[in-house]
């Protein structure tokens, strides 16, 4: 049995599931690194090499804090994509201080474009997930209409193993060394 989001469907008889915690998680955690990137945007600018870009870390704070505010809420699913987005524009922006400053600050660039890139696989699996089990709460079911499953029905494909198979010989078990322990 799937588990079922208590965040879309507001069943408050159901615990969290992984997903939802998760969620929550990516959620709280990107209202915290936004707030870093609003207040102390200079200070990230420098260690990254990012120096005269500092509004542009603060937008992202503001964006990162928007896709926090919505991960908590009901439908976390939306904001989680917009997370892999926001995540991409990261990326690129820490490229960008690869190129910049001296080595310290490419270091930093570096480890901050691992992290970036471990959340934002972290973002889609718990993106996808959400989906899933959004379409599965609606009630949208897989197509399996191209699968054949058993063309001649159930009692055509009972025994057709036996008519239809021949055991290979050095599968077989081969009763003569029995006999022959036997008159020995």
């Amino acid at each position: 049995m799937n588990e079922v989001s208590t965040l879309v469907v507001s069943r408050p008889d159901r615990s969290l599931t992984t997903t939802d915690r998760v969620a929550r998680g990516l959620g709280w955690f990107s209202i915290g690194l936004g707030l870093a990137e609003i207040v102390a945007p200079g200070r990230l600018a420098k260690a990254l090499g990012l120096e005269g870009h500092e509004r542009l870390l603060q937008a992202f704070g503001a964006r990162e804090i928007a896709s926090g505010v919505g991960a908590l809420s009901v439908d976390p699913a939306p904001a989680i994509w917009s997370r892999v987005g926001g995540d991409l524009l990261d990326l690129g922006t820490l490229a960008v201080g690869l190129r910049r400053g001296d080595e310290q600050q490419r270091r930093n660039a570096g480890m901050a474009i691992a992290a970036v890139a471990g959340i934002a696989v972290v973002d889609v699996l718990t993106a996808a997930s959400l989906t899933r089990e959004v379409s599965e709460d609606r009630g949208e079911q897989r197509d399996y209409s191209d699968r054949s499953g058993f063309p001649g029905g159930v009692a055509a494909a009972r025994g057709a193993a036996t008519r239809d198979f021949e055991t290979p010989s050095d599968m077989r078990s081969d009763p003569a060394p029995a006999r022959s322990l036997a008159t020995a």
